[in-house]
């Protein structure tokens, strides 16, 4: 294996071995550290692990152990991916586990780059952006978790890490990699070790790869990996995928402005059930009688959970921020459980944590990488029978659910 890959949540894993292998990556996602070797031939492992939003010293606990294993594995390169809207708290999860990766490498000049032009986010000044919206008035401000009240990258990482943050600007980065990576030496004699760098077209993910080809950690979204397989002796190409027959079922917890408006188009000429959280928590429905009502509905049902942002803080307010959250969660888990042992064999999952639950509840060890169905969003094969697609919350267009389906099989 050369380069080892960390994801802080399901979703975004998928994102990431989405973009390695049409960059021509020999790729394999793991749900959560192997407990055996890889195989043979595998050029990216992606590990994937729900750390988003849990405990920071239980995040960096987890990551450190996944790169223990993909050390063992023999990368030469590492890569902490997170979400390109850099979802976090004050608190961290992002700068804990940077601080921690860069520690055990002994890297000292570590990039931090969540840009990815081809779903609108644009990191420019410091600043990260999201389409024409700076990212603290962009609706990431609402999100139920990791609220995102500041588009300032510097000051928000500054506030999580223990290392000083610098900044690689636009106008270095569009001068190319000998001018990313000279400013890159510039920061580090600085004192500066996580450095914020620019990026608003594909164009600048690929110098800036080039510009890392020989640091041992680089942070980010999808984007900034677009230019590092071109390092390791890799040229783009389409992966291979044979299509799934079966039933399909569609699951949304996200309840990001980019899911509400896919599940409102959606509804319009499909099947589909709302899944109230204080139904749930009080034991007013099931999931075996929920899929029971959505398989019987008609084609491609869906069942969702994706309520405005007012409606989820009353929820909140309620029972208790985790109490909702996990109730939720453990719902679709069982969900997925219950639609697998009927025959379900395409599952289209729409939110990191509810892809998170529903990947961990079904035991998947690893997934191999389809044909892209949306920008970041891929197929992915779990077995001989069954096929996800792991959507994350503000991916995908607004008829995303019926593509997916039409991607994932006849």
């Amino acid at each position: 294996m050369k380069l080892g890959c960390i994801g802080d949540d399901f979703t975004g894993s998928s994102d990431l071995a989405n973009t390695l292998a049409k960059q021509g990556m020999r790729v394999v996602q793991y749900s959560g550290i192997p407990s055996r070797d890889a195989d043979a031939g595998v050029e990216a492992g992606v590990v994937s692990l729900k750390s988003r939003s849990i405990d920071p010293v239980e995040a960096v606990a987890q990551s450190l152990k996944a790169l223990e294993w993909l050390r063992a594995q023999g990368c030469s390169q590492f890569f902490f991916k997170y979400c390109s809207t850099f979802d976090s708290t004050p608190v961290g999860n992002i700068g804990p586990v940077a601080d921690a990766l860069a520690e055990a490498l002994g890297a000292d000049r570590v990039i931090v780059c969540p840009a990815f032009p081809g779903t609108g986010r644009s990191v420019f000044q410091g600043c990260l952006f999201v389409n024409d919206r700076l990212l603290n008035e962009s609706g990431m401000e609402n999100h139920p978790l990791t609220p995102m009240t500041d588009a300032d990258l510097r000051r928000w990482l500054a506030i999580q890490s223990t290392f000083p943050v610098g900044h690689v600007p636009a106008q270095v980065v569009f001068d190319g990699a000998g001018a990313i990576k000279g400013a890159l030496d510039a920061e580090h004699a600085a004192g500066k070790r996580h450095i914020v760098v620019d990026a608003i077209r594909d164009e600048d993910l690929m110098e800036i790869g080039d510009a890392a080809q020989d640091l041992k950690l680089i942070t980010g979204g999808s984007g900034v990996a677009l230019g590092l397989p071109r390092n390791f002796g890799c040229s783009p190409c389409t992966p291979d995928w044979q299509g799934q027959t079966g039933p399909v079922l569609v699951l949304s917890g996200s309840c990001s402005k980019a899911t509400r408006a896919q599940v409102a188009r959606h509804v319009t000429s499909h099947p589909a059930r709302e899944i109230l959280a204080e139904d749930v928590i009080e034991a007013r429905i099931t999931p075996a009688g929920m899929l029971e009502l959505a398989l019987g509905a008609g084609s491609l049902p869906l069942l969702y959970s994706s309520s405005d942002p007012d409606v989820v803080r009353a929820v909140q307010d309620r029972f208790g921020r985790e109490e909702a959250a996990n109730a939720i969660e453990n719902f679709f888990a069982d969900l997925a459980q219950c639609a697998v042992a009927a025959g379900v064999t395409r599952i289209i999952v729409a939110g990191g944590e509810t892809s998170g639950s529903v990947v961990e509840a079904l035991q998947i060890e690893d997934l191999t990488i389809g044909p892209e169905i949306d920008p970041g969003v891929p197929a992915l094969r779990a077995g001989p029978n069954l096929v996800f697609a792991l959507k994350s919350g503000n991916f995908g267009t607004e008829d995303f659910f019926s593509k997916a389906a039409g991607v994932l099989g006849p």
